[in-house]
């Protein structure tokens, strides 16, 4: 989110990887992409998949949702990034699982309509990719959770407005947000995985 200028595609895990020392990382000269960006929603994914009964698994998407970065292209560990996602707008493409999971079995929206995260720090890995550290709020818990990114792209669309893309995402436990809620199997184990892979595709549009 603050530090996406490159562009090849990617897949994000969260297995740590050893950084790059700032001065030996290499890569093309991204100053022209320094400046504020608007998250563009109806452009964008922000997916996520739950192990279901121990055998396959759930995913879905949160459809609403805003956002803004911040992107240093000469100096990417000054970007920054933050995001707002509204819990009613969860869709898993089944509305009484959706309904269920706004209830305080899980996210509980009323009480707490809104995710947010927002960067703590940014590190280029290496010429193509990043890793953004920040603070995810769920339900009034807020813990720290690390992004790894990479651009998909940068370029001027059809009406003139300036874009970034990047894919990226991490995996979480659920249940260090107070998302514990389960049930047993008949044949051993649970129904809901506390592991959560969560999937970002975002396009973002520069502020004129």
């Amino acid at each position: 989110m603050g530090i996406f200028n490159r562009s090849k595609n990617t897949t994000a895990t969260v297995a740590p990887a050893a950084v790059t020392p700032a001065a030996t990382v290499q890569g093309p000269d991204l100053a022209h992409l320094t400046g504020d960006y608007t998250i563009d929603a109806t452009h964008s994914k922000i997916g996520f998949a739950v192990r279901h009964a121990m055998v396959t698994n759930v995913r879905g998407e949160f459809t609403e949702y805003e956002g803004k970065l911040h992107l240093d292209g000469a100096n990417p560990a000054a970007s920054t990034a933050e995001l707002v996602i509204k819990v009613a707008s969860i869709h898993t493409n089944q509305a009484q699982r959706d309904e269920h999971l706004r209830t305080g079995d899980f996210f509980e929206a009323e009480a707490f309509p809104e995710i947010t995260f927002k960067s703590t720090s940014a590190e280029q890995i290496n010429g193509d990719t990043y890793r953004l550290h920040g603070d995810l709020t769920i339900k009034a818990t807020t813990r720290p959770v690390v992004l790894d990114l990479e651009f998909t792209g940068a370029a001027t669309d059809v009406y003139g407005a300036n874009r970034v893309g990047f894919e990226g995402g991490t995996t979480i436990d659920r249940t260090s947000w107070g998302l514990t809620y389960n049930a047993a199997l008949e044949t051993g184990g649970v129904l809901i995985g506390e592991k959560v892979k969560l999937a970002l595709d975002i396009s973002a549009v520069r502020a004129s």
